[in-house]
């Protein structure tokens, strides 16, 4: 099994034959205890063309050290990293190679560089004992395995801060480094130094030609044109998806739902500026991110609707709650369950998914651009945004010509979706269109506020007839589940009854 770590620490500069400064005097620390020296001995793993370095990931199997196994290092923040650990093996562990497959894809894995430290460590702990930091003096040896021939040496100082300790006190630390004349690392990671001090000689490859090592990253241009603004949306949106598949297969909060709501802005993107990316080709990627946004949403819709209804069930004085309604509305939600980490984790291995990521991919980098995307954004993106938001007018006019009931919910249901897509639009556009699309963006916000306030109390109503009517073929009380559906169809009658002087709101501000 692998764990989790999260490791907040600060490179230092040292010249070779210096020891580490007197760091007694410290603010906070008792004493500086020596732990001894320890011989680590890591060989970092990344495909050939040195995708994880690109994505600032590091992943290593290390001897030597209190930790010796394999580490995967996903960057959280600037010296903020998770370090997730699984015990040493001979080949990659398959949890912490599916933790970077949205990287990788169907590449290699493997071995780059190998670094060898002398490591000489010191524990700052408080009057208490308390560790606060581990500092340590790294005297680095780094042999390049893979995408060149050369080697290094370079000597370092280290400060990882304790777990659960204050950030503030890396910067007491740092104070007294730099006093003794100790200055900040350049280099964000030992492996990314690495890299850059042994690239030597390129490797000879099969046919005996010098293969240059990969070029870094670059940075795409600012958008010019209405196609640059409408990819640069559609590259963020990519990007997030890649960037949130290990948070998902970790189970971070929010993660799963961050992923849907990625997926749901592409296929939002591709409607909405079809006249600047050729739906031929979007629409096939289109189905597919439905697809995606489909498997993320297994049981997530279900358990925000229980978390929902429990809660209602909390806000009512106890004489109005009768009967096992807490395990009624358990046993119901347990029953619709119909996914599992198990299955979610199987579609994120599978190659439909790797599949469609590599679809995203050509389409950033080879874009089916129609005419329209060589056209000045202002009046391309403008048009296609105007052309949504009259689709929400139309439908909230609807909504407001209807009598209460089914045919106004489900205006009130489609307006909402087209609002989030209007509101997706604009974001697209902001950077062009400027405070118009930005005023957009939040009044769309406002509106599918309330639209969504509508449509959760026409799911919990539905819910709730359910459970009614399972309760009363069980011989249990029905009273609770009528109160709450009052409740609900209070909760829509406002919701309808505030639509009319949002929706001038909503006019009055939109300029586009």
């Amino acid at each position: 099994m692998a764990d989790t770590k999260r490791e907040i620490e600060r490179k230092y500069e040292a010249a070779t034959g210096d020891a580490l400064p007197d760091l007694t005097a410290v603010g906070g620390v008792f004493a500086v205890i020596d732990k001894g020296n320890a011989q680590l001995d890591a060989t970092y793993y990344d495909t050939p063309d040195a995708r994880l370095a690109g994505a600032s990931l590091t992943l290593r199997r290390r001897t030597g050290g209190a930790d010796a196994g394999w580490h995967l290092k996903l960057p959280v923040a600037d010296g903020v990293r998770d370090e997730v650990r699984a015990p040493l093996s001979d080949t990659v562990p398959p949890y912490l190679s599916g933790l970077v497959r949205s990287r990788i894809r169907e590449a290699e894995l493997v071995p780059v560089v190998r670094l060898r430290s002398s490591r000489d460590i010191r524990h700052l702990v408080d009057a208490d004992g308390t560790l606060l930091a581990e500092v340590s003096l790294d005297r680095v040896h780094a042999e390049r395995l893979s995408g060149g021939t050369g080697t290094a040496d370079w000597t370092e100082i280290e400060v990882e801060l304790a777990d659960d300790g204050d950030p503030a006190f890396l910067d007491k630390v740092d104070k007294k480094l730099r006093k003794a004349g100790v200055i900040r690392s350049s280099a964000p990671s030992k492996l990314s130094r690495a890299l850059e001090e042994t690239a030597g000689r390129p490797e000879p490859t099969a046919t005996g030609k010098r293969r240059p090592p990969p070029a870094p990253a670059g940075h795409p241009q600012p958008p010019v044109t209405a196609g640059d603004h409408v990819l640069a949306y559609a590259r963020a949106q990519r990007d997030a998806i890649v960037e949130l598949d290990p948070a998902v297969r970790r189970d971070v909060h929010d993660s799963v739902h961050s992923m849907r709501v990625a997926t749901r802005r592409l296929r939002s993107t591709f409607r909405s500026f079809g006249k600047v990316l050729d739906r031929r080709v979007t629409d096939r990627i289109a189905d597919e991110l439905k697809w995606l946004a489909g498997e993320l949403g297994v049981d997530r819709d279900q358990e925000v609707l229980t978390e929902h209804l429990t809660a209602a069930v909390s806000a009512l004085p106890r004489p109005l709650v009768t009967g096992p309604v807490r395990n009624r509305l358990r046993t119901w939600s347990d029953a619709r369950r119909g996914g599992s980490r198990s299955r979610l984790i199987t579609v994120l291995d599978s190659e439909r998914y790797l599949n469609l990521l590599n679809a995203l991919d050509t389409l950033i980098a080879d874009p089916p651009l129609l005419k329209a995307a060589a056209k000045d954004p202002a009046k391309v993106l403008a048009k296609a945004v105007r052309k949504d938001f009259q689709k929400v007018a139309d439908l909230v006019g609807r909504a407001l010509d209807l009598p209460p009931g089914h045919d106004r919910d489900v205006a009130m249901h489609e307006a909402r979706k087209k609002a989030k897509r209007t509101r997706y639009a604009a974001e697209a556009a902001a950077p062009a269109l400027g405070s118009p699309a930005q005023a957009l963006v939040k009044s769309m916000k406002s509106l599918q506020t309330l639209l969504g306030e509508h449509q959760d109390s026409v799911m919990a109503r539905d819910a709730l007839l359910e459970l009614s009517a399972r309760a009363h073929a069980a011989g249990e009380s029905t009273f609770t589940y009528g109160v709450l559906y009052g409740r609900q169809e209070q909760r829509a009658a406002a919701a309808e009854a505030a639509l009319p002087q949002t929706w001038r709101t909503v006019r009055a501000e939109t300029a586009i």
